[in-house]
């Protein structure tokens, strides 16, 4: 299929390129993540409050540095430099982690920062921008929840075999085969990168709103959209704060209290971080065809309503595991089953939220601001993980109910505001959400 392809009802071939470096790329993220908080408790040796705090500080600040790195892509750098060099930063980042140690650990977590910062906002909008150059803008919905796939595929397989590894043969082994992950995606990247058009690695053209003018260059229809995207970006603190609880303090509940026994074989606590990955493989093209077919025949909700149904699907994935642990007594441990059905609910939540946001930031934001709007929208991200570290500190073996009680009331809250404001919402996206 060429890039030019000019069947609107198809997806541009650099799809495909973005797709697995993305996948490996997140390979090496969530393996990672699925080791840090049992690493800093079980090899340094820190509190439960220490390591999420940690998690939350390490996990926020990957979600502040793509604003640095938006701003960089769009003014300066281009898109194209930027990716390869967030890629090259994460890959000396985890072979600094696998040292084991504490200085080469901090600075790895550090390099890790930075090299998210600049890969994660510029690859998404990349994505974005071979939708505009081909003509497909009203298939660009569907063309990031298949991206969201490649995200998944890598944060299934990264938990697995970094998990084995680090069980195996020691936790800087784990590191090490997340390394290896980024540096296949720098090399898919790099070999694929002909089939893109130039112009979308370019960076976008200068607006005075970053010159420091008088007058902005914005319009008061571009000023509502950009509205539009801040306050969307405010609920989905709630929701990250809700849903990064997984890679913390349900990471610790898993290792602790959930019997991981089966057929006689202890599953590592990492394989657990696979399971939202794998649900998200199965149910994302299901969901992506649903909105196509939607699309086609003008039914779709509006982003503003499938964000409240993702909220309230998120919410009862919490009250299972609230309800479950009503009568949790020291030394008990709970059946895996009531944690599948627990991850099942905020997996498709997620997938009501998180690709749609994606895509809805392309298409509010000027082109000229399209990486920085990324990084703003990924600065969500940032205090929603803050946040998640500092409520995983309150986790205790006698409030369980209480602490997950209340992730369920603030989802469920989330959607209840985001559904009474949705009318007005749309009105002020001003037709770019159909």
């Amino acid at each position: 299929m060429d890039v030019q392809n000019k069947d609107v009802n198809s997806h541009p071939k650099g799809l495909t390129i973005l797709f697995f470096t993305e996948t490996w790329e997140r390979f090496s993220f969530y393996g990672m993540r699925a080791l840090l908080v049992l690493f800093l408790t079980k090899v340094f040796h820190f509190s439960d409050v220490e390591a999420n705090r940690i998690y939350g500080i390490y996990t926020g600040l990957v979600y502040l540095t793509p604003l640095l790195g938006g701003y960089l892509a769009d003014r300066y750098l281009g898109f194209k430099k930027c990716i390869f060099l967030g890629a090259t930063l994460m890959m000396f980042g985890h072979l600094s982690l696998a040292f084991e140690t504490k200085p080469f650990f901090f600075l790895g977590l550090g390099l890790l920062i930075l090299g998210v910062g600049f890969f994660k906002p510029n690859i998404a909008t990349v994505l974005g921008r071979i939708y505009d150059e081909d003509n497909k803008t009203r298939m660009k919905d569907s063309g990031f929840t298949i991206f969201y796939m490649g995200i998944n595929l890598g944060g299934f397989l990264g938990p697995l075999f970094c998990g084995y590894f680090s069980k195996s043969w020691g936790w800087g082994y784990g590191f090490g085969v997340a390394a290896f992950g980024v540096l296949f995606g720098i090399l898919i990247l790099l070999l694929g990168q002909k089939q893109f058009p130039d112009k979308v690695f370019e960076p976008g053209k200068k607006n005075h709103i970053f010159e420091g003018q008088k007058h902005s260059t914005l319009k008061k229809e571009e000023k509502q959209k950009l509205a539009v995207i801040f306050i969307f970006t405010l609920f989905v603190i709630i929701f990250w704060a809700a849903f990064e609880q997984i890679g913390s303090s349900i990471n610790l509940f898993i290792d602790r209290h959930v019997n991981r026994n089966w057929f006689g074989y202890d599953i590592p606590t990492p394989f657990f971080q696979s399971l939202n990955p794998l649900l998200i493989l199965i149910f994302a093209p299901i969901i992506a065809s649903f909105w196509t077919t939607l699309a086609k025949n003008n039914w779709k909700p509006d982003t503003s309503t499938r964000f409240a149904i993702g909220f309230f699907i998120l919410a009862l994935g919490f009250l299972v595991l609230t309800l479950v642990t009503l009568d949790f007594r020291p030394g008990h441990k709970i059946s895996a089953v009531w944690l599948l059905l627990m991850v099942l609910c905020i997996t498709v939540g997620e997938l009501f939220t998180s690709p749609g946001g994606l895509a809805l930031v392309t298409k509010l934001s000027p082109k000229q601001l399209g990486g920085f709007m990324m990084g703003v929208w990924l600065l969500s991200s940032f205090f929603g993980n803050i946040l998640a570290g500092e409520l995983a500190g309150l986790m205790k073996t006698d409030n369980f109910p209480t602490f997950f009680g209340m992730f369920a009331i603030l989802a469920f809250v989330g959607g209840i505001i985001l559904y009474i404001t949705r009318k007005k919402l749309q009105a002020w996206m001003h037709g770019a959400d159909q």
